[in-house]
């Protein structure tokens, strides 16, 4: 049901500014940038690059000698491509952790930013059918906290609605109305709810930068889960200031509120293994950094100047909607000769996390469509290098899982070898294909070595959390860091084979042409029946059952058991994925960040905030009675 369109009596009055589509077919630069200059990361590029590359060759060239004995096969050449295609972006992440950790290590502290001019600052939080009371309830923790913290900058919060729901539309005025009533005047919120949610959130962020950006130096985007203390956002303001030459720097959020184990697992996992990584991308992309489409700055401007997104030719003709907006921005403001920045070190941005298996798979198929699409904007006119490499790493990222799914295939095929494999014993002949020779020596030095260097990323990570400003005090203790530690290196090792199979389903469909509906997310997390879990892992529980009844043939690798196990118990694991661990006081803090053990002040506002709409709203009289 569509709610008619209303006046706008809670916005202020309009600055228009003028956002020119981008021609990606030509080159553009910016007149209002001052330059960049000459890059500062060329060798810290190469420490990270070249490692990546000299580890891909060295397991390239075992298998090659492993292989080659009576020669090289078209099979085994493409089998050594996949290798070396999905040990790249291994190595890559392990060398990229590396680098940050010795980054930390010698630039422990961080200067704080000299004062820079003032800036009107514009907080932007587009939602579209979200709960209100947590919109809401986090944008009154927000604005409390601003209006608490000493600042040159004045920031005014906008809620831009794309809600279709006739009652949400309703509730989200009253929770503004009530906000309005209890915050003081000195604070700034207004409200714009959009007829038509035309090009859903780019389409949001346009209308407002084309009619009121121009009052606004800066904005910083959220989403509608995002949460940002006082000064986190007072700091990324800092920043913006500081830096003439920057046209968006983004923040580095944090996972919180999870309450269930596959949320945990995520947030533990960001937690800890995430700040080390941060810190080595952000120090090798130095200028040239990301956007992921919140809780980053942006040079309001420039933005609109630079960033205007054009439709995508498709084969019908009709131009196509850029989904994964966020790297394409970022691309092009660094195109137009503005620096786009990462500053993991400050702290206190948060966002939240979705709370089950079949909820993350729903969301990755969203990011999967869109992140595939930049492959077609890879040639486009004037990218830099590395903003090509983000767009390009977003889309492989994604294709990484059905190189995978093709090796475990291959290896299961494979089996114990020549004399024993699954073609041999369904034919009873031998087999056209020339098999590898995978000796239990060769398989378990494989396994070894891909879990090794699957699981160095969180070792690094773990053994660096003093480097990141993390005690083990903030863990709950050594014994408790540790069980949680281990707890999630095997949960993560049991839900990888079927993230791995979803991940491969939802690019298949993509290249088929299957859209995706871009619906909100279930942030509380879906309930699914156990009918609900069967068909939607009904190809993994059938894939890991084969493969283990292959083993118990004779024909299967049993060096495949653990993934094999993951893939048949896959509606189970799926159904542990959704259990409440704050449900139980025995688990209440099971897989603890220090956002568990002892949540910052801006996250207690929220809870506080949202559960007070909650209940005010429940009392108030529609807007329309």
């Amino acid at each position: 049901m569509t709610m008619p369109l209303r006046a706008e009596p809670y916005m202020p009055p309009q600055a228009p500014l003028s956002r020119p589509i981008q021609n990606l077919r030509t080159t553009y630069q910016d007149a209002s940038a001052p330059g960049l200059g000459r890059g500062r990361a060329g060798l810290w590029r190469l420490a990270t690059f070249l490692p990546a590359f000299i580890t891909t060759f060295g397991i390239v060239a075992v298998f090659t000698d492993w292989f080659v004995m009576g020669g090289l096969t078209g099979f085994e050449l493409t089998l050594i491509a996949l290798i070396a295609l999905t040990f790249f972006w291994i190595s890559l992440s392990v060398s990229t952790v590396s680098v940050g950790i010795l980054r930390l290590v010698l630039t422990r502290k961080r200067a704080a930013p000299a004062t820079g001019p003032a800036m009107d600052v514009a907080l932007l939080v587009p939602c579209y059918n979200e709960v209100p009371w947590d919109v809401f309830g986090n944008a009154c923790a927000m604005l409390e906290a601003l209006d608490a913290h000493p600042t040159q900058h004045r920031y005014t919060l906008f809620i831009l609605s794309d809600t279709r729901n006739a009652e949400t539309a309703d509730q989200e005025l009253r929770a503004f109305a009530t906000l309005r009533a209890r915050l003081p005047e000195s604070i700034r919120i207004h409200y714009r709810r959009r007829a038509e949610n035309t090009d859903r959130k780019v389409g949001n962020l346009a209308d407002w930068v084309e009619r009121w950006g121009g009052g606004y130096a800066a904005m910083v985007v959220l989403d509608a889960d995002s949460l940002m203390s006082g000064d986190a956002i007072v700091a990324l303001s800092d920043e913006l200031s500081n830096d003439p030459s920057a046209g968006l720097i983004q923040s580095f959020p944090q996972l919180y509120g999870a309450e269930t184990v596959f949320a945990r697992v995520q947030q533990f996992a960001s937690a800890i293994y995430g700040a080390a990584l941060a810190e080595g991308l952000a120090t090798w992309s130095d200028r040239e950094g990301n956007y992921w489409g919140h809780n980053a700055i942006i040079r309001t401007a420039a933005f609109a100047s630079c960033a205007g997104l054009p439709r995508i030719r498709t084969l019908s003709g009709e131009g196509a909607l850029i989904l994964s907006h966020d790297f394409v921005e970022a691309g092009l403001l660094r195109r137009a000769g503005w620096g786009v920045r990462f500053s993991p070190r400050i702290k206190g941005s948060y966002e939240e996390v979705p709370a089950t298996l079949i909820d993350y798979v729903i969301r990755d198929r969203r990011w999967c469509q869109g992140n595939l699409q930049h492959l077609k904007l890879l040639a486009a006119k004037g990218f830099h290098g590395v903003s090509r490499f983000h767009m390009f790493h977003g889309a492989i990222s994604y294709l990484l899982s059905p190189a995978w799914f093709a090796l475990l295939m291959v290896w299961a095929l494979i089996g114990t070898g020549q004399e024993q494999n699954v073609i041999r014993y369904f034919s009873g002949v031998n087999p056209q294909v020339q098999w590898p020779e995978m000796t239990a020596v060769h398989a378990t030095a494989l396994l070894v070595f891909m879990y090794g260097m699957l699981l160095a990323p969180k070792a690094l990570g773990a053994a660096a959390i003093g480097g990141v400003g993390l005690r083990i005090e903030e863990l709950g203790g050594f014994f408790r860091f540790f069980v949680s530690f281990v707890s999630e290196l095997i949960l993560s090792i049991l839900y990888a084979p079927i993230l791995m199979v979803q991940q491969t389903l939802a690019v298949a469909k993509t290249l088929l042409g299957v859209k995706v509906d871009w619906a909100p997310q279930a942030r509380a997390g879906g309930r699914y029946s156990l009918w609900a879990m069967l068909k939607f892992h009904m190809l993994e529980t059938l894939a890991g059952t084969a493969m283990i009844a292959g083993m118990v043939a004779g024909i299967v690798s049993v060096w495949l058991l653990p993934i094999a196990f993951s893939l048949a118990f896959a509606v189970p694991l799926s159904a542990l994925s959704g259990l409440r661990l704050t449900r139980f006081r025995a688990t209440m803090q099971a897989l603890g960040t220090p956002e568990v053990y002892a949540a910052p002040a801006i996250i207690r506002a929220a809870k506080a905030h949202r559960a007070e709409l909650r209940e005010t709203l429940k009392d108030l009289p529609s807007a329309a009675e």
